[in-house]
């Protein structure tokens, strides 16, 4: 299954922040720490046209604290000023606003030595779908703002917010790109709640998950659903034994249909909603 979404208010969204970023001084993007490149939309690179950008990791409480360094590491080895932020617990959050103005300092001293007083940092916060977007800005704020929920696209218009005295930031709803070239992303995507779940096919995320917990987080996986014997992945039979943990798990939880058959369904549901409730632990789904 190809999963894509790109509806037309993501569209409409896109051609606005174009025609506003002139009035922009820094791009904020926001990431997800689980999935930190996955997050990071190519689109930003065309919208943001040269602008210094600051790099936010958010969500850093739900994700794997070695990943999280080495991405960290990894995106301030390209260039990128890179903060760690959990916009639910307000962690790291009030150190944004100098954080921009390090990054616009050329251009209030450009102002100032001209005679001319500097106005307020004006940011652009970029973000995907459900990366926690709107939480950050009402901490942000101080105040409830901007709408928040635990499901992709609940902001759908631009809005300019003030934050103290020396920023204003322009909210923009969460967009993602026109198509995953890579299907792994839109996998990795569909699994932490960035894409309308009605698109989604629950089984093949589930799949891809424990895949990954096969691979990189055995002991905690085992522990959470009371797998005794898990099978090590070989490259050849690697879907014949995920099938099989599938069905461990089906029978320790009680996903049963008549006659004893196992409700894949069931068992999908189950895996992605301890992924994402953090039942399993705090996890990564990719490495540099």
């Amino acid at each position: 299954m190809s999963i894509q979404w790109y509806p037309g208010h993501m569209a409409k969204a896109k051609r606005q922040m174009i025609e506003k970023i002139k009035q922009i001084d820094v791009v904020i993007e926001l990431v997800d720490s689980r999935v930190p490149m996955s997050s990071r939309n190519p689109l930003v690179d065309e919208i943001a046209s040269g602008k210094p950008r600051l790099l936010l990791m958010n969500k850093i409480d739900m994700a794997d604290r070695r990943a999280t360094k080495a991405w960290q590491n990894y995106f301030e080895d390209h260039g990128l000023k890179v903060h760690l932020v959990n916009s639910q617990t307000g962690q790291g959050v009030s150190m944004i606003p100098e954080a921009v103005r390090q990054l616009t300092a050329a251009r209030r001293k450009k102002l100032e030595d001209k005679g001319f007083r500097p106005h307020a940092d004006r940011a652009l916060i970029l973000g995907i779908p459900n990366v926690g977007k709107s939480t950050l800005i009402n901490r942000l704020a101080g105040k409830r703002i901007a709408k928040i929920g635990d499901r992709p696209g609940v902001t759908t218009a631009q809005q300019w917010i003030k934050v103290g005295k020396t920023m204003e930031l322009l909210d923009t709803p969460g967009i993602l790109w026109p198509k995953f070239d890579d299907p792994q992303v839109g996998l990795r995507l569909a699994a932490t709640g960035a894409i309308k779940e009605e698109l989604l096919d629950f089984q093949e995320i589930a799949f891809f998950l424990i895949k990954t917990m096969l691979v990189h987080y055995r002991e905690a996986f085992a522990k959470r659903f009371q797998l005794a014997d898990l099978p090590e992945l070989d490259g050849v039979d690697d879907q014949d034994l995920i099938v099989k943990v599938f069905d461990q798990i089906g029978k320790k939880r009680g996903c049963l249909m008549s006659g004893g058959i196992i409700n894949y369904d069931r068992v999908s549901e189950l895996i992605i909603r301890d992924f994402r409730g953090q039942k399993i632990g705090p996890l990564t789904l990719e490495w540099p």
